[in-house]
């Protein structure tokens, strides 16, 4: 048993309030969206999880009933990763460049090809290993991205809008894959997306944030609140 214990989490920017006590609990094995208006504080929200943003209040990682004294293992999905058109690197040297500090340009090594084989067949995108990066969709790119972001399997997995400009079916399979591994994994999965249908089929809670917490719950309660419809309108209600 695991959770993450976030109380009274406030970041300010000189007299700006940015988060203000937002107080949540998030546990191991479920997938949890903050959704919200551009501006509302998500990225910073999540940002101030890794430590990269001052703030007041308080962030425990729990396991086995005991609060941990060390920083949980986090892993990060950016909205996407930027390539050069053109660009020799192979998806085999991008899986090496990250995990190993072997320098990419020597002979492959048995067990470089095995390393690649090993992290890229989790997200099923074992068969681009020698793809240029340059060359691939934004969901492969995201997939592969993914996979990176769980060798080794964190305690929180952040995704923040990871599928931005990816076409629908690669959105179905990226949210398919990350809904597989909160249940294969048992790890806290946070998502940050503007995708409220698929939102409302995959996550477990869904988080609205404005800055503070304005609602918290299972997709299709928060859906039908008065403070989801001031941000999204009554056409953003739940579709499933």
């Amino acid at each position: 048993m695991c959770c993450t214990k976030i109380q009274n989490l406030s970041v300010r920017a000189g007299s700006r309030i940015i988060l203000d006590n937002v107080s949540l609990h998030i546990h191991c094995g479920e997938l949890t969206a903050i959704i919200g208006r551009n501006g509302a504080g998500k990225t910073t929200f999540f940002r101030t999880l890794l430590g990269e943003v001052p703030h007041s209040g308080e962030i425990h990682f729990m396991k086995d009933g005991c609060t941990c004294t060390s920083t949980p293992r986090f892993g990060y999905v950016p909205q996407q990763l930027a390539v050069e058109a053109n660009s020799p690197i192979s998806v085999s040297d991008l899986v090496l460049a990250s995990l190993s500090r072997r320098p990419v340009w020597l002979p492959r090594r048995k067990k470089d090809l095995e390393l690649v084989e090993q992290v890229l067949s989790v997200t099923k995108v074992a068969a681009l290993a020698k793809s240029r990066v340059c060359d691939l969709s934004g969901g492969e790119i995201q997939r592969i991205l993914l996979a990176l972001a769980i060798h080794p399997v964190p305690d929180i997995l952040l995704l923040d809008e990871p599928v931005s400009g990816v076409d629908r079916a690669g959105l179905s399979l990226f949210y398919q894959l990350v809904s597989d591994l909160r249940h294969t994994h048992d790890i806290t999965i946070l998502l940050i997306s503007h995708d409220l249908d698929l939102v409302a089929r995959h996550a477990d809670k869904v988080v609205l944030l404005d800055k503070k917490i304005a609602e918290d719950g299972p997709p299709a309660q928060v859906y039908q609140t008065q403070s989801f419809r001031e941000i999204f309108g009554e056409s953003g209600g739940l579709r499933v």
